[in-house]
């Protein structure tokens, strides 16, 4: 059975609105289908140094622990691809039926300028 937690950092500094949020989001999304991984939005941002933010809720509903080493993502809105970096997150560990909330960050020379970022799909590739 899928279950929600949160990573040692996210879970000192959220605050308890983005948890309860955050735990809600879950509740709605952890039946999906799947036997895979899947990225499911939570919301997009350009913050002061105008990098776009990404934070999602990560689904492993695999049966091996999720890691990020040199992996592929790739961030869409409309079908279009508007962002695209190689992530290596040596802390990051996500277990085998265990969601995880993230936020990928891809620097301002890393995605194309957007009105909007809304409704995007992000996907490991």
């Amino acid at each position: 059975m899928q279950q929600l937690q949160f990573e040692s950092s996210w879970d000192k500094q959220i605050a308890p609105q983005d948890r309860d949020n955050i735990e809600k989001f879950f509740n709605e999304t952890k039946h999906l289908n799947s036997s895979s991984v899947i990225f499911s939005p939570i919301r997009e941002a350009i913050n002061h140094k105008e990098a776009l933010l990404v934070s999602v809720l990560v689904h492993n509903f695999t049966e091996h622990p999720l890691t990020f080493q040199n992996a592929p993502i790739q961030y869409s809105v409309n079908d279009n691809v508007i962002a695209e970096k190689e992530f290596t997150l040596p802390d990051l560990v996500i277990p085998s039926q265990v969601s995880m909330p993230w936020t990928f960050i891809f620097p301002k020379d890393s995605y194309r300028v957007q009105h909007s970022f809304k409704n995007g799909r992000l996907e490991l590739k």
